[in-house]
Formats: structure tokens, sequence, C-alpha cells
């Protein structure tokens, strides 16, 4: 998953199009749609899916939040543990629609760490790029939060963002990869990214609420 190779991590959110059916259905566009590329191509749908997701395709699958708790008298929560025990890849820490205090941010990095789980941990600026590797996860992905949803990409309305904050993460810890997130949704948003030093990108509606759905996804990756 280095520069050659593209990173694009699609978060199916809480939406009515990638939930149940129809988000096997995306799953399985993105799994064809991966066979056919270099990039490393990844998905996040909600938990009420991720067994039959992860029973059904031959890609990655994270979770979109886990808590910063271990086994216990948790109501309603899930661990880290949870997610390790069904496969899944690892998970989003921390996106703009779930924020977690710093402490709680440290505590699933360094469980993440123990039971070999891949961290995505979600920043919305250059400081706080900055403070999150400091954490050393495997990923931060920046995302200005004015941006998520917008249809206006990061990369075009504050390229220094992302480039400030590639340059920042890397001044802290030169092992961790920096995603663009927020608004991204063509091939060339994509490719602004990694001109701007990304390693990839994490994106939601751009696929999930299009009206082709492989078609916006073979778009991304170039391939139309």
């Amino acid at each position: 998953m280095g520069k050659d190779r593209g990173v694009v991590i699609i978060n199916f959110k809480a939406y009515k199009e990638g939930f149940g059916e129809n988000a096997l259905k995306l799953a399985k566009i993105a799994e064809d749609v991966a066979s056919r590329v270099d990039d490393y191509v990844a998905i996040a749908p909600n938990y009420l899916d991720l067994t039959t997701i992860m029973n059904r395709v031959n890609i990655d699958v994270y979770a979109q939040h886990v808590d910063a708790v271990g086994y216990g008298s948790h109501t309603g929560r899930v661990t880290a543990e949870m997610i390790k025990e069904k496969g899944v890849k690892g998970s989003l820490i921390n996106h703009s629609e779930r924020r977690l205090r710093l402490a709680d941010i440290d505590f699933l990095v360094s469980k993440f760490k123990e039971l070999g789980l891949t961290s995505v941990v979600c920043t919305n600026n250059v400081a706080t790029t900055a403070a999150a590797a400091a954490l050393s996860p495997d990923f931060v992905a920046v995302e200005p939060p004015e941006l998520i949803g917008s249809g206006i990409p990061v990369s075009k309305a504050e390229p220094e963002v992302v480039e400030n904050s590639v340059k920042a993460a890397k001044n802290v810890n030169s092992d961790v990869k920096v995603l663009c997130g927020a608004g991204i949704g063509k091939h060339e948003d994509y490719v602004t990214a990694m001109d701007l030093g990304a390693d990839g990108v994490l994106l939601a509606s751009g696929v999930v609420k299009a009206e082709d759905v492989r078609a916006a996804l073979e778009e991304l990756l170039g391939l139309r």
C-alpha cells in the first residue's frame, strides 16, 4: 500500500444506499473493480452488515467505529476484540461524525496494534493530523468537516490542508500513511490527492450514493 499503489477506503456510513442488500451489492461491485486495478480497495459497512459481507467478498472489510472499552459491562458498545474475532481488518477511528477524546484514540490505536488490526484515525486539520500521527496509527485520514458530503474535494478546496497534513504527519512519524477525505468522488480528485503527497483517499457519498455505483467507482480508479 505505498505510493505506487493507491489506497481507497469506501465508508458506507448509514446511507440507505449502503445498507442491507444494497450494501452487499456495493461490496461485490467494489470487489470486482478492485480485482482489475493495482490499488488497494477496502470497504467500511455498518455493523449489521459486517458479518454477511465478510463472508461474501474477498476484499478487506473495516468497521466504521470501535468503542474505547474492553469486554465487560458496556451496553451497546463494540470492542476491538469483537471485530478482531469476526475477521474484520480494522476500523475508522474518530470520524468527524463519531468523535472521540484523545485518550480514547490513544487507547484504540494501542489496542489495535496489540490485536493486529489496522487503525485509520480521522482528523480535521494539520494540527490534529500531527497529533494523531504521534500515536503511530497505520493511517491518518484528514477530512475538513465542512467539506464532507459536499461534493467539493478537499484536494481542490483546501489543497494546503492535504499537503501540510502530509508533511506534518511524516515529520512526526515517517511510517504513517495519510489519506485524503471529504468531497472525493472523481478520478481527478484521487490523482490530485496523491500528487499532494497523500497515500490514497477515504470517501463515502461519491460512490455509495452515486446513481451508477460501478461507473462511479470505475471512474474514480481511472477505468473510464
